[in-house]
């Protein structure tokens, strides 16, 4: 099965997919726990909450038939921010399930600053035997139900820019900020930001 979990960021893809691997590999199950620009710029799953794991980097050029293929015994695939990933290896993963019998568990996030689906998530959308909406109690600072991911550089809201660019909700010069619809489309940051 092909399943992609999706939402904003602080909504819990990274500690949902760790606990995921947790659970399957405590019942017997092998897997493979995969990320590509992970907020620690290592090979590695974090989750805001502390949690952490080592990973496979997923370059533009990795195969992930042959990495699954060139091991035994794998049941599973944990695949992080795989919005990220190629729409090419989004197919891979997709003849991983179909081919192998190999369980790919995606998670990502579903568009960019500006509202724009990613590629890689779009193809997950499309493929995805289901595909679940998470929503931790993530909100925007209205108190609604935060949806999207803002870019902020330099105090403001961008529209403009490289689709990835990788940063965290922190004060760094270019960080993000879960919204709602009504204030990213309007570009209002709250009270104090």
């Amino acid at each position: 099965m092909l399943k992609f979990y999706f939402g904003p960021m602080d909504c819990g893809k990274s500690t949902l997919a760790l606990q995921m691997n947790y659970n399957h590999g405590r019942q017997g199950r092998r897997g493979l726990v995969l990320t590509k620009h992970d907020r620690s710029g290592g090979a590695r799953v974090t989750s805001r909450i502390g949690l952490g794991l080592e990973a496979v980097e997923v370059v533009d050029s990795l195969d992930l038939v042959e990495l699954v293929t060139g091991q035994t015994g794998l049941d599973y695939l944990i695949c992080d921010e795989a919005c990220f990933y190629s729409v090419e290896q989004i197919e891979q993963l997709a003849d991983l399930v179909d081919g192998h019998g190999i369980d790919v568990y995606a998670f990502g996030l579903a568009s960019d600053f500006r509202s724009v689906m990613f590629p890689a998530a779009q193809r997950l959308f499309e493929l995805a035997d289901e595909v679940c909406r998470l929503q931790v109690e993530v909100l925007c600072w209205c108190g609604r139900p935060g949806l999207l991911n803002g870019r902020i550089v330099g105090g403001e809201l961008v529209r403009t820019g490289e689709q990835v660019v990788i940063g965290d909700t922190d004060d760094s010069p270019v960080r993000y900020q879960v919204l709602c619809r009504r204030h990213h489309r309007a570009g209002l940051l709250g009270e104090g930001t």
